[in-house]
């Protein structure tokens, strides 16, 4: 069976998702081409060679509409002969796109294929593909869920009463997150991984200078009265400070059979090894994490004492420590860059921008297994483990 490795990552510095970020002047379009091109030029291949462009988006409307990866792979000078191809599993959008670029290798059906993601939430806001007063879900999903579904935020505050995770936890997190992302700033950790776009050369949302005793004063950001009595076991302790931003961001890498890199005279940043895909309850929805841990660890034939470096979406800090309850990991290895609670979470770019930053911390640290594993919307979570070789 062929292999497939990657063998270069970047991505874009991440802005707020605002209409006065950073790269809110930045069509989303543009974003994802940056990194297409910027991937190219890097690595030297013949974009003649690559055999598709996959890229994620969520809120595919508007300037996200239409194919974005197409017309990305297109504005960055790709061959129009080179295919492109835009998909959608929510916060792990991009992660699917570098499941389905390996897998592809693997298979056969592609030597040289990208795996990239966009999300510009500044342009194009959460729910936009959602009008005002339509139903997303239809009534099969109303029938076998009578009491209704739950918005994120509802969800990571279940997950935050379901296992006991305290206020003063989910803040330590956040400052954590935030002090890691600015030490690899300042150490230059990020430099090989990140290509400046319009005079923007750094993550816009990193906050050196944050602490709990800040943190501890943000008010709840997502107390619901309807919620509060249908769910009374939650305290309401998830803030804006205690989970991740909105931005905008783009991220691409670029994936290949091991011996077309050798061929080529490339070397590997590191081998996909193992790849997972989990449902989980919709209702709490973001502890897919945990049996997509488990699932991908069990066919890879590894255990967690086996793995260096850990990177888990920090959609919210409950997510993230609920895991750890869960799996037992030791959190030093844990987002060792910092995570989306400082760096941005893109929605659509957030899985290549996990992949990026992890195989340059391998690299950086000399980690030999690495693990990624994102929670999603509707219940949902991908996982996967690299090899550095």
């Amino acid at each position: 069976m062929r292999d497939a490795v990657v063998v270069e990552a970047v991505r874009t510095p991440i802005g707020k998702g605002k209409p006065n970020g950073a790269l809110a002047h930045v069509h989303p379009v543009e974003l994802l081409a940056h990194t297409l091109r910027t991937l190219v030029e890097r690595s030297g291949v013949d974009p003649e060679l690559i055999d598709d462009v996959i890229g994620g988006t969520v809120d595919q409307v508007g300037e996200q509409a239409m194919n974005t990866t197409r017309y990305a792979a297109l504005s960055a000078g790709l061959p129009e002969s080179v295919p492109a191809t835009t998909v959608d599993r929510q916060c792990g959008s991009s992660q699917q796109a570098v499941h389905f670029a390996a897998q592809g290798v693997i298979s056969g059906a592609y030597d040289i294929a990208v795996a990239c993601g966009v999300e510009s939430m500044s342009r194009v806001p959460m729910w936009s593909n959602v009008p005002e007063g339509k139903d997303p879900f239809g009534p099969g999903i109303a029938a076998r869920y009578p009491e209704g579904l739950v918005p994120q935020g509802i969800s990571a505050e279940l997950i935050a009463a379901k296992w006991s995770v305290t206020r003063e936890r989910m803040d330590a997190f956040a400052v954590s997150s935030h002090r890691r992302a600015a030490a690899a700033w300042d150490a230059g950790l990020f430099d090989a991984e990140v290509a400046p776009l319009e005079g923007v050369t750094r993550d816009e949302c990193v906050r050196p200078g944050t602490s709990t005793e800040v943190l501890a004063g943000l008010r709840p950001a997502y107390h619901d009265p309807g919620f509060a009595e249908r769910f009374p076991q939650i305290e309401w302790n998830v803030t804006a400070g205690n989970a991740s931003p909105v931005n905008d961001g783009a991220s691409a890498v670029l994936v290949m059979a091991g011996e077309t890199a050798a061929r080529l005279g490339l070397r590997p940043l590191a081998r996909l090894h193992s790849f997972a895909v989990t449902g989980s309850d919709p209702l709490l929805m973001l502890t897919g994490v945990v049996p997509a841990t488990e699932k991908v660890l069990r066919r890879a034939g590894l255990s967690l004492d086996d793995i260096d470096l850990f990177e888990v979406n920090e959609a919210f800090s409950s997510v993230v420590l609920a895991w750890q309850q869960e799996t037992g990991a030791d959190l030093d290895k844990v987002n060792v860059h910092g995570g989306a609670i400082a760096l941005g979470h893109p929605l659509g770019a957030s899985g290549t921008r996990l992949t990026t930053t992890l195989v340059h911390a391998m690299r950086e640290r000399g980690a030999r297994y690495a693990l990624q594993t994102m929670c999603e919307a509707g219940g949902l979570a991908n996982a996967m483990i690299l090899e550095r070789i």
